[in-house]
């Protein structure tokens, strides 16, 4: 067993760095190509980690998508879909959100000490909870997921959840696509927010693949050493 999973931070913006817009409306980025790939991607995977503001924003389900590939995972001894993995500092998560009522699979919230008591209260048996301390730190949470077996994870969003395990050091692949668009607008969020980062105009990515997905692009980066 690793110290902790290989992790893989999967994101859609548009040409300006955006990941959504500032409507009540889920701003849709890619197209049914990089949606195939995406789930490609989740059915190699042991586990999908979103923050809680996707959760209350989008209402993912986080399910592997083709029954061939769900197929596959359960002829391998898998579970259908990967384990589901959140983050929530406050501990305001609907227990109804798809997050955890999609899907038949393990659920995990990390959160922080404070919080955990009245998280377990209202999510009952929806989730395991875990209280990482003061703060939810990635490193603690990916040594956790070690722990439990999670080998490959998958980071899909949001800003905070991209800046916080960037920002650490902690993603071994970088799956970037860009949407033949922008979106120009201020209160949209990006796909980062500012943070000190280990990679620099100094200290660049190595670029790794590229692959035209209809009118997107996917640009795969890996961390220098």
């Amino acid at each position: 067993m690793t110290d902790r999973p290989y992790v893989l931070l999967s994101v859609a913006t548009s040409l300006d760095g955006y990941i959504d817009d500032a409507s009540a409306e889920r701003l849709v980025l890619s197209n049914d190509e990089d949606l195939d790939r995406v789930d490609e991607v989740r059915a190699g995977v042991d586990a999908i980690l979103v923050g809680a503001s996707t959760i209350r924003a989008d209402d993912p389900r986080l399910l592997v998508r083709s029954a061939d590939r769900r197929a596959k995972r359960l002829a391998d001894g898998r579970p259908g879909s990967p384990l589901k993995v959140t983050v929530t500092a406050r501990g305001d998560l609907d227990p109804d959100a798809q997050f955890f009522t999609a899907g038949d699979g393990d659920k995990i919230v990390y959160t922080t000490t404070g919080a955990a008591p009245e998280l377990e209260r209202r999510l009952a048996s929806a989730a395991v909870v875990v209280g990482l301390g003061p703060e939810v730190a990635p490193g603690a949470l990916l040594r956790d997921l070690a722990a439990r077996g999670v080998e490959r994870l998958l980071v899909e969003g949001g800003s905070t959840m991209h800046t916080m395990f960037l920002a650490a050091g902690l993603v071994d692949e970088l799956h970037l696509v860009l949407a033949p668009f922008f979106v120009g607008d201020e209160r949209a969020p990006r796909f980062v927010n500012p943070a000190r980062f280990p990679q620099s105009s100094s200290r660049r990515m190595a670029l790794a693949e590229t692959r035209q997905l209809g009118d997107c692009v996917l640009l795969r980066y890996v961390p220098e050493p």
